[in-house]
């Protein structure tokens, strides 16, 4: 049986990713700068896909790990009978090469271990050619390279790598593989105690602008360094996951490649990045999405590469057998051609914040803007895939006629309050159009809610964005009883499920767990309505789902309590901390009682 997804780590370098396992095994390796996939895809396969793992003789007492305080790197401590070590884990922050760093300590007692490094390239499919060099070995084939150094004495059998050693009270032996291109010399050393103290003042110091000061103070900064971590460097993307195709129902084929950036993420992860203070980070991510999406709107995508890629094929990977036989494994997202409609307003809503937050833009980002509303002027009329990337026939989703409002509202408020130039009437006509239509199309005024479509009377927990964005106050009665019904027909063990499957909407089986982000939303909606007893509760019960070193998937399945889909999903992390900020800035029910008394 795999790993549980709880059961992982997070490291990286802001260009890579790495899993580590609470066994000790790093199971997924993500380079999404190159097009070399996974270097280890245990996750998805077995052991013969490739894996590193470090690990006791014998039986394990306990196994305690945590990350360093207000850093990315891993601690994990294993208690044999006769004593305790210490593997650290860290990728250095870097300008080229990406380095996997793996620190093992004596703590207490003596304690024997047994490393096993099994390089699989592409996925799990290229066994390389490993030869020993004058400090290591050097494992390659076709364009991928990995240098592996370290001062223990190891052996090595085909594409694997072995070592027996044993550490006590003061050893500290470093293990550290280095990843380059084929054709390139192999990259000087690094010394790995230095890396190891720099890459941690690192993230100390970019934790230094935080400024959350909330009673959640840790989740949120640990939500942010994650979405740090996910942060593409050079280029300013942020991924929705470091990982493809971990399942959203277990054994499922609802599996997916979320290491693109969703232009849909854009408005969250604005207003958390500037809620923290990290104006740089939002800023880089405002100018990806510039440069992404530049061009005709015709060409318009929901997803694009961390570097602004817009050929993203859809394969399936036969060779894996996937995340607890969860299949098919795919890389590639064919939903990157899908019309949906709510992105035109997700950007035009994120640059409209930046504008806000006084993020200057180029001249240039306007033209694109009005070009992009020329095309909505008649395009928001079209029915579409939706923001759940339904893969059956497209329909008129109530979630994206309402962003396509934004669009229009956004592009207004540009003219009125920043003086750019621009055809408001129409614009405002347009909104006017758009607003009636949902209105009158996409509420059901028998049961008191909008609906998932027009002319369907399935629920959709995207709707509770319509407060969240301002189409309606969240004083409406209709907002009021969407929410209710929500919670009533969409709740699961007190979550929220996406919508109710099997109706034809989507031709994928049905079965998948409670959908996290919609779970913070419902906490935003319960504290717009002055419920902020209900929405604290629920915001709690959420932190909890996060494992035990702050980080937190896409799905969570309440009946088995485990978590499902990506991980670590950069929206959910995204949510949890806007919903941070907004319970911190509103008094629970009994405080704001006790001063009216």
């Amino acid at each position: 049986m795999a790993e549980r997804i709880e059961d992982y780590g997070l490291i990286g370098d802001t260009q890579s990713a790495a899993l580590v396992s609470r066994n000790g095994a790093i199971d997924w390796l993500c380079l999404p700068r190159f097009d070399s996939g996974a270097l280890f895809a245990a996750l998805l396969g077995t052991r013969e896909h490739g894996r590193w793992s470090i690990h006791p003789h014998g039986d394990v007492r306990a196994t305690r790990r945590r990350y360093r305080p207000s850093s990315l790197v891993l601690e994990t401590e294993f208690e044999t009978e006769h004593g305790v070590a210490r593997v650290t884990d860290f990728m250095p922050v870097r300008e080229r090469v990406p380095d996997v760093v793996r620190l093992v300590e004596g703590v207490r007692g003596r304690v024997d271990l047994s490393l096993e490094l099994r390089i699989r390239f592409d996925y799990g499919s290229i066994t390389p050619f490993i030869r020993a060099v004058e400090d290591g070995f050097v494992a390659l084939a076709g364009p991928d390279a990995l240098s592996f150094r370290t001062p223990v004495e190891c052996a090595v059998d085909g594409g694997t790598i072995t070592c027996d050693f044993s550490v006590t009270d003061g050893d500290a032996l470093p293990f550290v593989l280095t990843w380059f291109p084929s054709h390139e010399r192999i990259p000087e050393p690094i010394d790995p105690r230095r890396a190891l103290t720099e890459t941690d003042a690192w993230w100390r110091e970019w934790c230094g602008a935080c400024d959350y000061e909330g009673p959640w103070r840790d989740a949120v900064e640990r939500s942010l360094i994650t979405l740090k971590a996910l942060t593409y460097g050079p280029t300013g993307g942020i991924v929705a996951a470091p990982t493809t195709s971990l399942p959203e129902q277990l054994g499922g084929v609802r599996n997916w490649d979320y290491r693109y950036c969703w232009v849909r993420d854009a408005t969250f992860t604005l207003d958390a990045l500037l809620s923290a203070g990290f104006t740089a980070e939002a800023r880089a991510w405002r100018d990806w999405l510039l440069r992404a999406v530049a061009g005709d709107p015709e060409d318009f995508q929901l997803m694009y590469g961390p570097a602004g890629e817009r050929r993203l094929p859809e394969v399936e990977l036969e060779w894996l057998p996937g995340y607890e036989r969860s299949s098919p494994v795919r890389i590639g997202n064919a939903a990157s051609r899908q019309l949906q409609l709510d992105v035109y307003g997700e950007l035009m809503d994120a640059l409209h914040q930046s504008r806000r937050a006084g993020i200057d833009a180029e001249p240039e980002a306007w033209d694109l803007q009005c070009a992009l509303l020329d095309w909505l002027e008649s395009g928001w009329r079209q029915p579409d895939c939706g923001i759940w990337e339904m893969r059956g026939e497209p329909r008129h989703f109530t979630h994206s006629k309402v962003m396509a409002w934004v669009a229009f509202d956004r592009a207004v408020e540009a003219v009125e309050r920043f003086g750019l130039d621009g055809p408001v009437e129409r614009w405002q006509r347009a909104a006017r159009e758009v607003h009636a239509e949902v209105c009158e199309k996409g509420y059901d005024d028998v049961r008191n809610t909008f609906v998932q479509s027009y002319g369907s009377p399935l629920l959709d927990a995207s709707l509770l964005m319509i407060p969240l964005v301002g189409f309606l106050p969240a004083t409406d009665a209709r907002v009021a009883g969407t929410v209710d019904a929500i919670q009533r027909e969409l709740s699961h063990d007190g979550l929220l499920l996406r919508y109710r499957e099997g109706s034809g909407v989507d031709v994928l089986p049905p079965g998948e767990g409670a959908f996290l982000p919609c779970s913070f939303w419902l906490a935003d909606n319960l504290a717009l309505l002055g419920r902020h007893d209900e929405a604290r509760t629920l915001f709690e019960r959420l932190l909890g789902v996060c494992n035990d070193v702050g980080l937190i998937a896409e799905e969570f399945d309440p009946t088995l309590g485990r978590l499902l889909g990506n991980f670590p999903q950069a929206l959910t992390h995204v949510a949890l901390v806007n919903t941070a900020y907004n319970l911190s800035e509103r008094p629970c029910d009994s405080e704001t009682a006790a001063a009216e008394e």
